[in-house]
């Protein structure tokens, strides 16, 4: 196991959050020491970067951000390139489900000074307004109840940009509720109070790069 194979970085990090006294191992003594302890490492291995990922990354390069909010942060498949890419900037990781946000939480508390946690809903953030320069979130809004709330959340705690990923196409996630068409996710910004929203499309997605 090796840099070539797996972002090494959150994976030591998380290792050394969850299990005690593994501070001074090398990594081949922190994976028998995670693998022992029934942690599940393979979310940490490199593989294809989805087209989507890429192009938002893509994005954040030329906003340049401060700091970035990353709603949903769920298993990382975002988050570890987005860490790995994007060197120096702060990123606070945001997931609903208590288990996900715990372990976000134990990669930063293991060591990945430049990532904070948060257990919270996309429509009730619990940050103040104009808190982060940038706010991602991929593959969100088509899973909530409600988008218009979680819209307006996002503008509010952006300075600058609100980024996004929906799928453009018809899929079998049985969590879809809606199919977001490019008037459609544009309405739901530009009602929130958006400024502008720009649209990209990479393979069956649409990206929307909303200006605050």
């Amino acid at each position: 196991m090796d840099d070539s194979t797996h972002y090494l970085e959150p994976l030591r990090a998380f290792v050394r959050g969850r299990v005690p006294g593994c501070e001074s191992l090398d990594d081949a003594g922190l994976v028998a020491r995670g693998e022992a302890a029934g942690l599940r490492l393979h979310k940490f291995k490199r593989s294809g970067v989805l087209p989507r990922v890429q192009r938002v990354i893509a994005i954040l390069r030329g906003l340049d951000p401060t700091s970035i909010l990353d709603i949903g942060s769920g298993r990382g498949a975002f988050l570890w390139p987005l860490l790995d890419e994007i060197i120096g900037v702060a990123v606070t990781a945001v997931d609903i489900d208590p288990q996900r946000a715990s372990d976000l939480a134990a990669v930063a508390a293991g060591g990945m000074s430049r990532l904070a946690a948060l257990h919270a809903d996309v429509a009730a953030l619990p940050v103040p307004a104009a808190s982060f320069d940038v706010v991602t979130a991929l593959e969100v809004l088509e899973h909530v109840d409600a988008p218009e709330p979680a819209a307006r959340e996002l503008l509010r705690v952006a300075r600058r940009f609100v980024v996004v990923s929906v799928p453009s196409k018809p899929d079998d996630n049985p969590g879809h509720l809606r199919l977001f068409d490019p008037g459609s996710i544009s309405r739901l910004f530009s009602d929130a109070g958006a400024a502008k929203v720009q649209l990209d499309h990479v393979l069956n997605h649409m990206i929307a790069t909303v200006h605050v």
